[in-house]
């Protein structure tokens, strides 16, 4: 977030009506601990500092009334990770329903469909998109969970994933379905400046109990066009961490895009792409939502 002109890191309350300032909550509770500047340093420090923050914000609790509460409004959120150690990784077709509706059930995958997105296509929460009118006509949504990878590891296994993940947040993979069909791969059509809207936090503290209970629902100008629990997934997350890290090193700050639930605009009758003025809202419970206009 940034705050009196200076990006920094945040703890939203339960309640979402207050914010912690953590790097001034350190300054006054714990002076002789150094605050992470940014969230990659902190997910470095990984255990070290979410207990450190755990300790900072259960004493800031007792003083409400300390200049490190801030409210929401006095902030502008970031995405929680502005620049990943590679692009995001993301899978595609990962809900049964959403393959069928873009294609048949020939479409759903026997293994995980992975593509990447570059970082320069990370935008945060409540930050205007461009369409990118000049190169697509029809862009889509795609609300999606996706998961920070905390510590580095390859050969992960199924049963350690978790041990493996900082936490989750939410993210839209906005999609110029022109490009796609066009270049006939999902590079270009996925990778075009902002077109990955995260946060509006990360949630920590999760596991398969937790993401369990969790429903993932879009919103398009307040009307309902995804929703789905997190148990409809193909592969679920340890799954994915599993397979990916088969062969390749996952690092801390590293992001996993889990794919999107049927219900996109590409898949109803006649379609419906996003158009300039269009509000784009992805919620789930356990982190609150993801907030973005569409611009020319």
């Amino acid at each position: 977030m940034v705050y009196n002109n200076k990006t920094q890191l945040g703890v939203e309350r339960e309640d979402g009506q207050h914010i912690l300032v953590l790097e001034e909550a350190f300054r006054k509770i714990f002076p002789s601990v150094d605050c992470p500047a940014d969230m990659l340093e902190a997910i470095h420090h990984g255990d070290a500092f979410l207990k450190n923050a755990d300790k900072v914000l259960e004493q800031a609790k007792a003083m409400p009334d300390e200049n490190f509460w801030v409210k929401p409004a006095m902030v502008k959120r970031c995405a929680p990770i502005a620049k990943t150690p590679k692009n995001i990784m993301c899978v595609g077709k990962n809900y049964a329903a959403h393959a069928i509706e873009l294609g048949s059930d020939a479409d759903i995958p026997d293994h995980p469909l992975i593509f990447t997105k570059p970082h320069t296509s990370i935008a945060g929460h409540g930050q205007p998109i461009s369409l990118q009118r000049d190169v697509s006509e029809q862009v889509d949504y795609e609300g999606e969970v996706a998961v920070v990878i905390g510590r580095q590891g390859a050969k992960i296994k199924r049963e350690e994933a978790w041990d493996y993940v900082f936490g989750i947040t939410l993210l839209n993979d906005l999609t110029a379905r022109d490009l796609q069909s066009r270049h006939k791969q999902f590079f270009l059509g996925k990778g075009l400046d902002g077109f990955s809207p995260i946060g509006p936090v990360i949630a920590t503290n999760v596991n398969e109990a937790v993401i369990a209970e969790q429903r993932l629902m879009t919103k398009v100008n307040g009307e309902v066009r995804q929703s789905a629990p997190l148990t409809d997934m193909i592969f679920d997350i340890p799954d994915l961490i599993h397979i990916i890290s088969r062969g390749m090193t996952l690092e801390p700050g590293d992001i996993i895009a889990t794919g999107t639930p049927s219900g996109v605009g590409k898949g109803m009758s006649p379609p419906q792409y996003l158009r300039p003025g269009d509000d784009v809202s992805i919620h789930m419970p356990l982190i609150g939502t993801l907030e973005n206009k569409m611009s020319e």
